[in-house]
This record gives C-alpha cells, structure tokens and sequence, in this order.
C-alpha cells in the first residue's frame, strides 16, 4: 500500500492553490458575519453560549472516535474550568479531560504550537485510561501504528503512519511547519489551507497512540483562529460528526500521494458547513432567549422540563417532531394530562403542531411575533 510519508518528497504537499481561493473568500466573509451575530447577544449571556458551542465541540469530536460523554458533566466541566463555579461532583476522567482541552484552545489559541501543546492536550484526554502505554509523549512502541477496521480475521487497514523511531524528527518538522505557516511566520498560508494542511499532516504522522484524530481537529481550529486572531468557536467536530463516513473516505484518499487538492477542497467546504452550522446555532440561542423572555412563568413544571429537554436537542430537535409518547416518557404524566398540557402550550404559541392523531407531532415555536415582517 503506498503511503504519502514514503514519498520521496514529504513532507512537500502539492496542491491547486487557485481552487482555493473562493473557499477562502467565502470563510472571511462568514466569519464577519459570525462576529457581528455575536455581538448580538447579551454580555450576560455570551458565557452561556461559549459554553454551549464548545461543549457540543467536545462532545461531537469525542463522538467521531466512538466514544460517548455525558453533556452535563463535560459543560460543568467547562464552567470550573473558565471560572464560573465548581465543578460537580463525580466528573469522569474523559469528559473533564475533553474540557480542559477545549478551555486550553479557546484561551491559548494563539501561542506558538510546541510538543509541550501537544503532550498536555494527550495528556488530558487520555486522563484515566489504562489501555494506553505512552500518555503525553509521542509513541515509542515497535509495533507499526496501523489505522484499521474490521472484525479480527477481516481487518482493513487503511493506513500505516511512519515509525516510532520517527516520530522526534516528524514532530520537529511539523511543529516547524505549523508555526512557520502561521501569520505571523516565515512562509503565511491562507487560512483554510493551513487548517487542512494541518489536519492532514498531522494525521498522516499520527504521533500518538491514540487521541490522534481529536488532537488534529484541534489544531486545525488552533490554526482557524491564529489567522482570525480570536477563537472561532466554530462547529467543525459537530460538522464532520453527521457526516462522518465521508470524512474518513476523504481521509483514506488522500494519505497515499502527495497531491492533495481534493482533500482541501473537501476540507474546506466543510469548514463552511461548519460556519454555517455555527451561525445557525447562535440564531438559534438568541431565539431561545426571546421565548423564554415571551413565555417566562407560563409553563407548569411538567411543561418546563419537556421544553427544557427539546432545546437540549439543539437546531435538530427531536427526529421528527415530539410526540406525545415522548411527552410521556419525560414526564410520566398521564395520557390525558399529556393532551391538556399539549393543547396548552400551543395555544400559548410556546409549540406548534402538525399532522393527526398517532401522526401529531410538536415543535418549538421560535418565530419571534414582535419581530418586522419582510414584505
């Protein structure tokens, strides 16, 4: 299988720097667009939603590699980690170790990458696991670091990084390369390119022995936000998340060569979704802001505790709708209580309703009525 690190040029990527070019255009223009919806919410209430955005962003890149965390635990994480309270009780290792990561991006974002950056983002989220040998260093075992899938018998690997003995003089090179690309180094590159460039390159070394995939996703938002100069709190695990499969066969296609303009091009049309996705969330909290400044105090505690748990659910809501089955599973209410306190919510425009009987499902209400009306 050949494989991009064998090439007799790497670590040289070549690629077609014009395709970029409307990606990088179009990225610069939506990040103004994020700044300025930003504004838009109260200083009160931006802590909350940098906590929202960011806990998403721990929750979905721990979610790409398989691994499951609870969201409560990870933003009462994220609160003590930023200042705003103790932390709960009986946090998992896992989820207050994806948050101290998280945390140390955000506010480190734009200091010069070292292997002490690295070794202590491994570090935390391999805090308390027990299955890895080498926990903030690069990997020393003589075994070859090998990507598979596939039940034992049937593996497929799909990639083989170079070896441990390498990893010293890789490492050099790519902490070289980040930071000399950066804009304030020797050799800038545009913003979306140095992103996926470095998603890539990283991966295609895959240092350690595990955590490889969550680390590159946080250099390439380390990388968004240097050449932004401010974090860009943006929605690029949660993007890849939902469509995860592609990400991997884009992967898989472009670590055997050294050209890579597709994988650019794939990369950088989802750091646009991921804006995209961004943008939306924030509409989507200041939406929730003003219903809960419209219909404060108007709920009972059955109604406040089901609407509560379909904000939870985020821009997707429930699939499909809330039904009244899911009504029930929430609250334990009785069936026709269910229907009173259903019929009541949207009467108060808190929900609105659509199909029929077994087929009736809710949805929130986040139509703003004072808003103008665009003819």
């Amino acid at each position: 299988m050949p494989r991009n690190w064998e090439e007799s040029t790497w670590p040289q990527f070549t690629y077609d720097a014009g395709a970029l070019e409307p990606l990088e255009a179009e990225f610069l223009l939506r990040s103004g667009e994020f700044i300025g919806a930003f504004k838009h919410v109260r200083p009160d209430d931006q802590e909350n939603l940098r906590i929202e955005l960011i806990s998403e962003e721990a929750l979905k890149t721990s979610e790409i590699e398989g691994e499951i965390l609870n969201r409560d635990s990870v933003q009462s994480s994220l609160r003590h980690q930023f200042g705003l309270g103790d932390e709960q009780a009986g946090v998992p290792p896992a989820e207050r170790g994806i948050a101290q990561m998280m945390v140390d991006l955000y506010l480190n974002f734009s200091g010069s990458l070292t292997d002490e950056t690295m070794f202590g983002w491994h570090g935390m989220l391999m805090s308390g696991d027990r299955t890895i040998k080498t926990i903030g260093a690069y990997r020393t075992h003589p075994e070859p670091m090998q990507v598979v899938s596939g039940a034992i018998g049937r593996r497929k690997v799909h990639f083989e990084a170079p070896p441990s003995d390498r990893m010293a003089a890789e490492m050099g090179a790519f902490i070289k390369w980040f930071n000399d690309s950066g804009p304030d180094g020797t050799h800038p590159l545009p913003t979306i390119t140095r992103s996926a460039l470095a998603h890539l390159y990283f991966v295609s070394v895959h240092p350690f022995e595990d955590g490889n995939g969550r680390i590159a996703r946080a250099l390439a938002e380390k990388s968004l936000a240097q050449n932004l100069g401010q974090p860009t709190l943006i929605a690029l695990a949660y993007t890849i998340e939902r469509k995860r499969k592609a990400y991997y066969e884009a992967l898989e296609r472009n670590n055997k060569n050294m050209e890579i303009t597709d994988w650019l091009l794939y990369f950088g049309g989802t750091i646009l979704e991921a804006q995209e996705n961004t943008n939306k969330r924030v509409d989507f909290y200041i939406a929730k802001t003003k219903f809960y400044e419209r219909l404060r105090g108007q709920f009972n505690d059955r109604q406040e505790k089901v609407i509560g748990r379909m904000f939870k659910e985020g821009i997707d809501g429930f699939k499909g709708g809330l039904s009244a089955e899911n009504y029930i599973t929430i609250t334990k209410a009785p069936r026709a209580t269910t229907t009173r306190d259903l019929q009541d919510l949207v009467a108060k425009g808190a929900l609105t309703r659509t199909g029929e009987l077994r087929h009736t499902r809710y949805h929130l209400n986040l139509s703003d009525p004072t808003a103008p009306v665009r003819s």
